[in-house]
């Protein structure tokens, strides 16, 4: 914990900060993400962040179904989630992916979810913008919910595309640890990890959040200690979560008041707890 005090010179904005705890390294802003990208643009033109996370929307919410808790449910997430057609949406994703890219430091690398109807859009602007794609992981839900209308196959998994700044980056790549968790065999990339369980959704949930065993292999996988992480849509701050456990430094952005408060909850039960620790063991 020493380092993360040592970085309260970081110069964030005060302006649209709803939550910061500079002890344990954790700042969130109630703000549009490019616009607050904008902004550290500005202040850090030469990047700032050692990892970002994205989980963008994915722009499925055009009137669908599934099945939720047994029952037929739409699938509308709300209007950040609709499309504005093909178009629209390549370029809402060339947008903040370019700023992504302008944040990371020179080594630094971005990891980006998605499912069909947005991955594919995500890897191309990518390529646009001379990003070097490392990996493309398939996230495997064990448990999905079933397809009502019985025409498709069960939609079971998730991409995530891992991706350096540019074709001159040294990414960082914590292989032992991988290999570690996989019980001493190289990681492939397929994932199994189940969805968020009960307790991770205790103040509520976000429509697409995920899992915090996700975040914290990834996080885990590409960062070191006391690294800074980014979280440009950081709906319900799983991503703020997994970092601070794992010793490194988060700011994210989310834009609607009902997840910035879940997000404050969470994050406040979590540091909460983890001080409680330190000090039944007198640390």
């Amino acid at each position: 914990m020493d380092k993360i005090k040592d970085n309260k010179n970081l110069n964030f904005p005060q302006e649209n900060c709803v939550f910061k705890d500079v002890e344990h390294g954790v700042w969130i802003y109630q703000i549009d993400c490019i616009d607050f990208m904008d902004i550290l643009i500005e202040k850090y033109p030469e990047g700032i962040f050692d990892m970002i996370f994205a989980d963008p929307p994915y722009f499925l919410s055009n009137g669908g179904i599934t099945c939720y808790a047994g029952k037929m449910a739409k699938v509308d997430k709300g209007e950040w989630d609709k499309s504005k057609g093909i178009k629209e949406n390549h370029e809402f994703n060339l947008a903040w992916l370019s700023r992504c890219q302008k944040l990371l430091k020179q080594n630094g690398t971005i990891w980006v979810s998605g499912t069909h109807h947005v991955i594919y859009s995500v890897g191309f602007a990518m390529q646009q913008l001379e990003m070097k794609i490392l990996n493309d992981i398939t996230w495997e839900k064990p448990n999905p919910p079933p397809n009502l209308s019985c025409r498709y196959f069960t939609h079971s998994t998730e991409t995530i595309i891992w991706a350096a700044k540019n074709k001159d980056s040294k990414h960082v790549f914590n292989y032992e640890d991988m290999k570690k968790l996989n019980r001493g065999k190289q990681m492939k990339t397929i994932w199994t990890i189940p969805a968020p369980n009960d307790e991770e959704k205790e103040f509520g949930k976000h429509p697409t959040q995920k899992p915090l065993q996700l975040l914290e292999r990834i996080i885990l996988a590409s960062t070191k200690i006391n690294d800074l992480i980014f979280d440009p849509f950081s709906g319900s701050l799983t991503t703020g979560l997994a970092a601070i456990k794992l010793n490194r430094l988060f700011v994210g952005s989310e834009l609607e008041r009902k997840y910035i408060d879940l997000s404050v909850k969470r994050i406040q039960k979590y540091i909460k707890n983890k001080n409680n620790s330190l000090n039944l063991f007198g640390v």
